[in-house]
């Protein structure tokens, strides 16, 4: 801690660059809770002294929507099923899990952006159709703006794996052929994090990757298994299985921790490549205008969930560790994903016509 300078008694103080900069951040953050607060709680003005309090909305009156937007099967699917079990006998009303997927995520993300704003339809979604999507697609059918982020379910790493058959045994052997060798990888979709993950190995190891997109992580492990293609990077539970019956090597993971699941494959950083480090979000969205008691109580159905040990034994074996965090802090994580993608895909020409 830098010890803060001396100054002669009785003389003005000036604060410095830093101190200045850290009070407004303090002020701003003081700010963006308040108004966040006010967003949650707003309903219709304080009634005058002797009036009757107004209601908070009724919810829910109707079952519950979870628009997921990428195939069924997969992870994001199943933990999606998972926390709408839970949030349904909570809420007394059916919790209905409806896969919408589709170009990276956005068609389920414009069904949700364009649904009533009556908090009866959630988006479950990954980070991708945010961080990643609107530098690669041409044209973005929703706004972010139109979608609100409610909760941070979890976040996950994704392995990457090869046929049992490649020779190569670890990452540094597989960038090693791929400098000379064109490879195959495999992913869930265009714009997908395997996607992503893919073109940063390409970027930053000089590796030369043709990337092979599939509609959904349950077809591209069933190329991967059948050597369509030479490598893929996809999500953990997808490929567990086949790792452990032998069919496929898993080389590294890509999060900053080994993966409590397998935890004999080293992180992409032990492996030599820690540009490859990445974590995909999970979260919990609805349309902008859901009056803020109902998005209040959806946070709260939907925290409860994840906070209970059932749900995140649950969550774990699909490799998801469980967060919880909700409004500022959820869009900071986001934020923080587009400040790094954005960049790397502009100087790379990532797109998707």
């Amino acid at each position: 801690m830098t010890p803060t300078p001396e100054r002669t008694p009785g003389t003005p103080h000036t604060p410095n660059a830093p101190t200045r900069r850290r009070a407004l951040t303090a002020i701003a953050g003081a700010l963006a809770a308040i108004a966040l607060g006010q967003a949650v709680h707003a309903q219709a003005p304080t009634p005058a002294s002797g009036q009757p309090q107004a209601q908070a909305p009724a919810w829910p009156t109707k079952p519950v929507r979870f628009v997921v937007n990428f195939p069924a099967g997969g992870p994001l699917d199943l933990a999606a099923r998972v926390l709408a079990e839970r949030v349904s006998a909570a809420v007394g009303q059916p919790v209905v899990v409806d896969n919408r997927p589709g170009a990276g995520g956005n068609i389920g993300a414009e069904a949700v952006a364009r649904a009533p704003a009556d908090g009866h339809t959630v988006l479950i979604s990954i980070d991708t159709p945010f961080t990643v999507n609107p530098a690669i697609y041409p044209k973005m059918p929703f706004g972010a703006a139109e979608l609100r982020p409610l909760v941070l379910l979890g976040t996950s790493g994704m392995m990457l794996a090869v046929p049992a058959s490649e020779r190569a045994s670890t990452l540094a052997e597989l960038v090693a052929k791929a400098r000379t060798t064109e490879l195959s990888f495999s992913s869930a979709g265009n714009g997908s994090p395997g996607h992503l993950a893919s073109a940063i190995l390409a970027d930053t190891s000089g590796a030369r990757i043709v990337h092979v997109p599939y509609k959904g992580n349950a077809p591209a492990v069933t190329a991967l298994i059948g050597a369509e293609v030479e490598a893929g990077i996809l999500a953990t539970p997808g490929l567990l299985p086949q790792v452990q019956a032998g069919k496929l090597k898993a080389l590294a993971v890509t999060g900053r921790q080994r993966s409590p699941l397998i935890p004999q494959v080293p992180t992409t950083a032990e492996a030599g490549m820690p540009a490859l480090e990445m974590e995909v979000l999970y979260l919990a969205l609805v349309p902008a205008g859901v009056p803020g008691p109902i998005a209040a109580r959806l946070q709260q159905e939907i925290g409860a969930a994840l906070a209970t040990r059932d749900v995140q034994e649950r969550l774990r074996k699909l490799d998801l560790q469980p967060s919880g965090d909700t409004g500022p802090a959820v869009q900071e994580r986001v934020s923080r994903l587009q400040e790094r993608y954005a960049p790397l895909i502009r100087r790379i020409g990532l797109k998707v016509e």
